[in-house]
């Protein structure tokens, strides 16, 4: 279960926040829960570290750390973590959620959002927060309003083609086969699967899976496993074509970013 940092406990049946804007950080061990639940309020789900999860009813949205997850009011959800995190929960009165998305979304973290979200996260926590944590706190606001919003990174499909070949990834994403043999795996044609592809997940099978290799990268790379290492556990054959392909979705190297260098990259949710 998550580890939540104390005197931050808000009952979920509360018809209003105590304050209008609210922040809270949390520490969760790996395979940490949030059960199914919902609250009159908005929320910004971000994480430090670690990719954090989040399943409503018909959708699965999942966020490595250039991005963060936006759940209007109202809207019932699960969250969760495979590895280990570091996230917050940024939280937005009704009143208040107006210029926000009307429906669940990932938004891209711009630096000085990060920035600010790191200033808030280093804060002694508190029911009633300050009155210039609260006008930082409208500055975010202002900024989560204006960000590009997109749909999970990853994306999921119920497809009856599909979805056995996604699972085949995420049990194994150094899965190598090419979009052929995957189809005559599931008994179809190399065009019927690349149309599904394109139609369930926006994108092709290819990128869908260098998404997953950079998503299962992010915690190997933060508990210091060799490049070399995490490569060859992602499929590749050298060091180099691994750290190509996270450059372009990443925006940095895989040491670049274990370091804390890499930027937003908007494009790479296109």
């Amino acid at each position: 279960m998550p580890i939540l940092r104390p005197k931050l406990e808000i009952p979920l049946s509360s018809p209003d926040l105590p304050t209008p804007v609210m922040f809270r950080s949390a520490v969760a061990p790996p395979d940490g829960l949030y059960p199914h639940h919902q609250h009159a309020w908005g929320e910004f789900v971000y994480s430090f570290s670690g990719v954090m999860e989040v399943k409503l009813a018909h959708h699965h949205y999942l966020a490595p750390p250039q991005y963060g997850l936006w759940l209007p009011p109202q809207v019932e959800h699960v969250g969760l973590n495979r590895q280990a995190s570091h996230h917050c929960s940024f939280y937005v009165s009704p009143s208040l959620c107006g210029r926000m998305p009307q429906a669940p979304c990932a938004l891209t973290v711009s630096p000085l959002m990060r920035a600010l979200l790191e200033h808030l996260r280093d804060q002694p926590p508190a029911l009633s927060p300050s009155e210039e944590a609260q006008r930082l706190m409208l500055v975010l606001l202002d900024q989560l309003a204006q960000a590009p919003c997109t749909s999970s990174y990853l994306p999921n499909s119920q497809d009856a083609l599909l979805e056995p070949v996604l699972s085949a990834l995420e049990a194994d994403p150094g899965d190598n086969r090419t979009v052929a043999e995957f189809a005559r795996h599931v008994n179809t044609t190399e065009r019927t699967l690349a149309r599904r592809c394109e139609r369930d997940l926006g994108m092709s099978l290819v990128e869908w899976r260098q998404r997953l290799r950079v998503v299962r990268a992010l915690p190997l790379l933060q508990a210091g496993q060799k490049v070399e290492a995490i490569a060859f556990d992602m499929g590749y054959g050298s060091a180099s074509a691994f750290i190509a392909m996270f450059k372009r979705l990443m925006g940095a190297t895989p040491d670049e970013f274990r370091k804390g260098a890499a930027t937003p990259q908007s494009t790479a949710m296109d």
